[in-house]
């Protein structure tokens, strides 16, 4: 694939602390935050990634800033901060597989930092598109930058802080509609939507206003449904898998940036992202299943670099 390197792409939402609580007992502190991670997986990427977000000036407000510079971020500063960081806990059971809870408010300021000129892309999800008072902020500020910018969302439901389906659907399906792709779990449709199929959402949603509709499935890989009718599957690398905390963010990044490498990003490019070919989403969802299992092969939401990809022996 190939395309211009050249713009930017903002990520709003939430950045936070994962206390990880291990099944032996023993806990560990990462920075964290399913938007945070896909800026991360993005600037690893070599793209240059901004995140909107809500921390406070503390302890864990400093080292998830460290975090995400580290890896290139850009945080950017607001007139207003939270009281305190969010933070997150994730308590793996023997196989790995985390279950969250919270501890965390979620706001957007009213004014920031913004770098020069449109966002290629403008991506969120997660806790920063649902919890109030900023969810709704959130969903306003995306209707407003479609004009000039590729709108990306993934739901990454997280049921414990939700409260009912019901209730979050709605506002789910508004963010769908005014995004051009979407990237969702089998796991978040089982609860957004009991007893109806994954595919089936795929092609509904896929109706509604996205160009690409993206379902994830784990370690059985991924389905993909287009606006312009493709259906397809790519199946998901096998690895040994130390944890799945940010496997979803980690392939969220990737499809961003295999799109962006497409050429098919930019609110210019919309046309071309509704047309967009089989082969195309094929190869796209092929990279971020590597990129995925990369990720859950190691601890903690740490997506792999562009270098780190390339070596020889990285799961293909």
């Amino acid at each position: 694939m190939s395309g211009s390197t050249q713009g930017r792409a903002l990520v709003i939402g939430e950045a936070l602390v994962d206390a990880v609580r291990r099944p032996d007992g023993t806990r560990e502190e990462f920075p964290g935050g399913s938007p945070a991670n896909v800026a991360i997986g993005l600037a690893r990427l070599g793209r240059r990634a901004e995140l909107l977000t809500w921390l406070a000036d503390d302890a864990h407000g400093d080292l998830v800033r460290r975090h995400l510079a580290a890896s290139g971020v850009r945080v950017l500063t607001g007139d207003r901060a939270p009281a305190r960081t969010p933070v997150a806990t994730a308590h793996l059971d023997a196989a790995g597989v985390a279950t969250y809870d919270f501890d965390l408010e979620w706001d957007l300021p009213a004014t920031w930092d913004e770098g020069e000129g449109d966002a290629l892309v403008v991506h969120t999800g997660s806790i920063a598109a649902v919890l109030t008072p900023g969810g709704p902020k959130v969903a306003d500020l995306l209707e407003s930058r479609r004009a000039t910018s590729t709108i990306t969302y993934d739901p990454n439901l997280r049921p414990a802080l939700m409260g009912d389906p019901a209730d979050v659907r709605p506002v789910v399906e508004r963010l769908v509609s005014a995004s051009d792709v979407v990237k969702v779990s089998d796991e978040d449709l089982a609860w957004l939507l009991p007893g109806v199929a994954p595919a089936e959402v795929a092609e509904e949603w896929s109706r509604s206003g996205p160009a690409l509709v993206v379902v994830t499935h784990g370690g059985e890989g991924a389905f993909a449904s287009t606006a312009a009718g493709a259906r397809l599957t790519v199946p998901a690398p096998r690895v040994t898998v130390a944890d799945t905390v940010g496997a979803g963010d980690s392939f969220m990044g990737g499809l961003v940036d295999g799109l962006w490498s497409a050429g098919l990003l930019g609110a210019d490019r919309r046309a071309a992202l509704h047309d967009v070919d089989a082969g195309t989403v094929e190869q796209v969802l092929a990279r971020c299943a590597r990129i995925a299992a990369i990720t859950v092969s190691r601890a903690g939401a740490n997506p792999p670099t562009t270098a780190e990809l390339d070596t020889e022996g990285a799961p293909a």
